[in-house]
């Protein structure tokens, strides 16, 4: 067959597009990044989608980062014999999602919430956005979005150039360092070894991040300027709290009176990221009174020195202490708070 000249300028374009791919693909490779997974409002409604429909043999986790860090999802199954559901979302309250699981009459499995006061208890808007996404494909997710996640989710598990929040074009235009005006503060970005994210939803940090204290001082640093921000938002206020206090009642009642369970954890943070939470969010003032005003459980680490794990930037567990966290965790349910499982945990 005659090749024309625009089949000639096509087929060269292609073979450039696919050469630079490969280029990419193996530079990111050699640079010890593997793969993970856009966590947006994609995956996170293919795993609420889930919930109903395996609650018989999961236990279902909401809250922020912590419960995504901290949970170490293939421990929890190999101890307990069933899923692990990750609905939580970083930076995020979990109460769109709690209120959300309350009003499904169908969902009457386990719960586990974790409470990360700054968060549960906020009334900025913004730490409610992710979950609120997530919540609006959810319920209005479309065939062709359906097909799409479909699609993609056995190439994400192939190549890493992938990663939408790394490596899309946007992405990487947004970690261009452009200078900005005197007096103006940019909101800095969260290295890439901070998080990989498996197709549970779990983050894990990586060795390299565990090893260079100057990555984990970069997120330390994230922390202050969020806290510089935060300190300029006008502070909740009691009626507010009271308030979140009394939907967090109405919520947890609903799912125990269809014959679910509830616990609430409040997961490990130390260093200066734990002092300021102690000094705002006192325990007898916030922890106490949540397990009060609902009847359910709950677990802190203080409570127990197997979780008392020092988190490399103040807030997350490395790998392998959120093993060692998820052991505890299992640990506890069963023998303290009467959960079974449909495997026996052996005490470790």
């Amino acid at each position: 067959m005659k090749h024309t000249p625009l089949r000639n300028a096509l087929l060269l374009a292609c073979g450039i597009v696919i050469l630079f791919l490969i280029f990419w693909e193996t530079y990111l490779r050699s640079t010890g990044i593997g793969i993970s997974y856009d966590d947006g409002p994609e995956l996170w409604t293919h795993k609420r989608s889930l919930v109903t429909k395996e609650q018989e043999r999961a236990t279902v986790f909401i809250g922020s980062s912590r419960n995504k860090y901290d949970l170490d999802i293939e421990i929890w199954r190999s101890l307990t014999g069933e899923d692990a559901i990750q609905l939580a979302f970083e930076g995020t309250s979990p109460m769109p999602v709690l209120d959300n699981l309350a009003d499904d009459s169908l969902f009457k499995g386990k719960l586990v919430i974790d409470v990360t006061e700054m968060l549960l208890f906020s009334t900025n808007p913004e730490d409610s956005r992710l979950a609120k996404k997530g919540l609006d494909y959810y319920k209005n997710i479309t065939p062709a979005q359906w097909f799409s996640f479909q699609v993609n989710k056995p190439l994400e598990s192939k190549f890493v150039f992938l990663e939408r929040d790394y490596f899309s074009i946007k992405a990487l235009l947004k970690r261009i360092d452009i200078p900005t005006r005197a007096g103006m503060e940019k909101e800095p970005l969260f290295p890439i070894d901070f998080g990989r994210i498996s197709f549970d939803r779990q983050n894990k940090m990586s060795d390299k991040f565990l090893k260079e204290i100057s990555i984990q001082d970069s997120v330390k640093n994230i922390w202050s300027y969020y806290s510089r921000m935060g300190a300029k938002q006008p502070p909740p206020t009691q009626q507010s709290i009271d308030s979140i206090f009394q939907v967090i009642q109405k919520d947890v009642q609903k799912i125990t009176a269809r014959g679910g369970k509830v616990m609430f954890v409040r997961t490990p943070s130390s260093g200066i990221f734990l002092q300021i939470e102690q000094q705002i969010f006192p325990r007898e003032h916030f922890w106490n009174r949540i397990l009060s005003v609902t009847g359910a459980p709950g677990i802190h680490f203080m409570d127990y020195p197997e979780q008392q794990l020092i988190c490399p930037e103040d807030s997350h567990l490395s790998p392998t202490d959120a093993i060692t966290y998820t052991k505890s965790l299992v640990k506890v349910l069963e023998t303290e708070k009467g959960w079974s499982f449909p495997n026996k945990t052996k005490s470790n």
